[in-house]
């Protein structure tokens, strides 16, 4: 599998998954559980979360499937805009690190941008990275204004990734934020890549998966896994959606097909507001 290489030098495969949603209905647990310990057996180490998530359900499950084998993963999880004081910051990772089961996150992110200013967010972050309690830290859903701003306070430039809404049917930051990304060498964690399996059922996706027989969910984040700077986190809580993903993972789509895909979905012609759900 692909690796994205982050500002630090570390490396993550380009395939993760995304944990929305999981965690809140009982029943569905033991099959999410087997889904997230498949995902580390495949390879699929980075595991994104949020303490947004069923307010710490999602975090929990991520925690029991990691249990006695944390170093094979690479866990994300983001604070809560409101929560990203000073105080507040190092309060919420604490509550996530015991939620998840561990001492550490590989990754930190600001959920979006509230009230609180950078600066706070960005001491609270030092601070939790200088006593080990996380690793990296970024943002998310941030957009070309709000990442300048980031990355002129102090502590900014350190920024590990902007995760924001990035698939064939959402291509509006080509304008404008994924270049300021690419010239700050920051790389993209993308969620909703299949728009939440939406995109799957466009009649420009089935028509292609029907010239080029390939399936939709392969040519929807076969596109997004093209890039070599984007690191694509769909979310699912079943094993053979995840196997589906791997096979888009190790197949990549060839030229032809890209270009192909880019003349169904063609991206804005103007810089549009940046997109989220």
């Amino acid at each position: 599998m692909k690796n994205i290489r982050l500002p630090s030098g570390e490396t993550v495969p380009a395939l993760g998954i995304g944990t929305w949603y999981l965690g809140d209905n009982a029943r569905l647990r033991a099959d999410e559980l087997a889904t997230i310990r498949f995902a580390l057996d495949s390879g699929i180490r980075l595991i994104d979360t949020a303490e947004m998530y069923g307010e710490g359900a999602a975090e929990e499950l991520v925690g029991e499937a990691v249990a006695g084998r944390r170093s094979d993963a690479f866990i994300v999880s983001k604070v809560y805009p409101h929560n990203a004081s000073r105080r507040g910051a190092i309060v919420a990772c604490e509550r996530s690190l015991k939620r998840l089961g561990t001492d550490h996150l590989d990754l930190y992110l600001l959920h979006w941008r509230g009230n609180i200013p950078f600066e706070e967010t960005l001491e609270a972050f030092t601070r939790l990275q200088a006593d080990g309690k996380i690793r990296h830290f970024g943002v998310s859903n941030l957009d070309p204004d709000d990442m300048q701003e980031w990355y002129a306070t102090a502590g900014g430039e350190a920024c590990a990734t902007n995760q924001v809404l990035y698939n064939l049917g959402r291509r509006g930051i080509e304008l404008d934020l994924l270049p300021w990304l690419r010239e700050h060498r920051i790389p993209l964690m993308a969620y909703s890549p299949i728009e939440q399996a939406r995109l799957l059922h466009t009649p420009q996706l089935q028509a292609f998966s029907r010239n080029h027989g390939v399936s939709p969910v392969h040519a929807a984040l076969g596109w997004v896994l093209a890039n070599d700077d984007v690191i694509a986190i769909p979310r699912t809580g079943k094993i053979e959606h995840l196997r589906d993903f791997l096979h888009a993972a190790e197949n990549p789509l060839s030229q032809e097909q890209l270009a192909d895909l880019e003349s169904l979905f063609p991206k804005p012609q103007r810089p549009i507001p940046l997109q989220m759900l």
